[in-house]
């Protein structure tokens, strides 16, 4: 009896302690989201106020109509976009304000324009700071094994490209890019984890494949990549598609994009062994891993996937005969 009495105290001290831990990480989880929730009213709120001043250059600025009238019609659509289209549309508004000639803009429209980017850019960037923060939270086993998270949607990266302002702006440089959906024997997708060398602290994961070389056609482009990047190498007839098509505007090693990724199936009937050696040395230097997933992990991950709607549409093209059709992703 008397060994009895500290162990159930010390039982009780324990189980106190642990219960105060979980009540701290679940109480700032709930901060964490309430942060990221208002990161995104203020992002949402410089969008919307960009827009603004976008369709006030419309109207000032003397482009021919079929100019003004696009100009206008992109922000438009962008003020209206649903959360799953908004990154597309603030792209498209982006390469619409990209080829303005400011220099015929007033004086005054030119800086209020100026600083609606800006504001969007720090906007975007406290917003994805948030979200970081969020995620690596909710990614600790603990807070996965226990739920911690509750029912709080897992918020998701705002990717746009931000421009450079002011006289370093630059337009996009376009990026047609040919990619390989490579599944093996056991219905998993290869993907590889990098990050951008600017911004190392923002990891992702993504698909075989790079860009299209100067007289390349995409499937070529899709079976040499593949071949380098892992050491499969298939006939033409390896590959169908294209399936996808992703029109994607990004930021990578401190150079704006406005990318066209084509996607094509490689349904394999074996695993293979995925040869990394011959990898580019800026791959070298960004990707850190490679791993096969599975549709289920693919859903169940927090962890930031490219394209996003890849758990949701790989399915389909798994498992049903292509019908010829390119279907538009994101």
């Amino acid at each position: 009896m008397t060994a009895l009495v500290p162990t159930l105290v010390l039982v009780v001290v324990v189980v106190l302690v642990v219960g105060v831990w979980l009540a701290a990480t679940a109480n700032r989880l709930d901060r964490l989201h309430v942060r990221t929730d208002a990161a995104w009213a203020a992002l949402d709120a410089a969008l919307a106020r960009r827009a603004v001043v976008t369709r006030a250059v419309a109207a000032a600025i003397r482009l021919d109509d079929v100019s003004a009238d696009r100009l206008r019609a992109e922000a438009e659509r962008a003020e209206v976009a649903p959360r799953d289209e908004r990154e597309e549309a603030e792209n498209r508004l982006s390469l619409q304000l990209a080829g303005v000639d400011r220099a015929k803009l007033p004086l005054a429209l030119t800086a209020e324009l100026l600083d609606a980017e800006h504001r969007v850019v720090i906007a975007r960037r406290v917003h994805n700071d948030a979200v970081r923060d969020t995620l690596t939270q909710r990614r600790r086993r603990i807070v996965r094994w226990l739920r911690l998270a509750g029912t709080a949607p897992q918020p998701e990266y705002f990717e746009i490209v931000e421009p450079k302002l002011g006289d370093e702006a630059d337009a996009p440089l376009p990026r047609p890019s040919a990619r390989v959906l490579l599944i093996d024997a056991d219905r998993r997708v290869l993907l590889f984890h990098g990050h951008d060398p600017v911004r190392p602290d923002a990891r992702f994961w993504f698909t075989v494949g790079g860009g299209v070389e100067p007289g390349e056609d995409l499937r070529t482009a899709a079976l040499r990549e593949l071949a380098e990047e892992t050491g499969v190498k298939l006939a033409d007839d390896g590959l169908v598609g294209p399936v996808w098509r992703r029109r994607v505007a990004f930021s990578f090693d401190g150079r704006t994009y406005d990318g066209e990724e084509w996607f094509f199936l490689a349904d394999l009937a074996e695993s293979v062994h995925v040869d990394t050696s011959g990898f580019t040395e800026l791959e070298v230097r960004t990707v850190d891993g490679h791993r096969w997933w599975s549709v289920e992990e693919l859903r169940e991950t927090e962890e930031t996937v490219y394209p996003v709607q890849l758990p949701t549409l790989l399915p389909d093209v798994m498992t049903k005969k292509w019908d010829g059709t390119v279907r538009t992703v994101r």
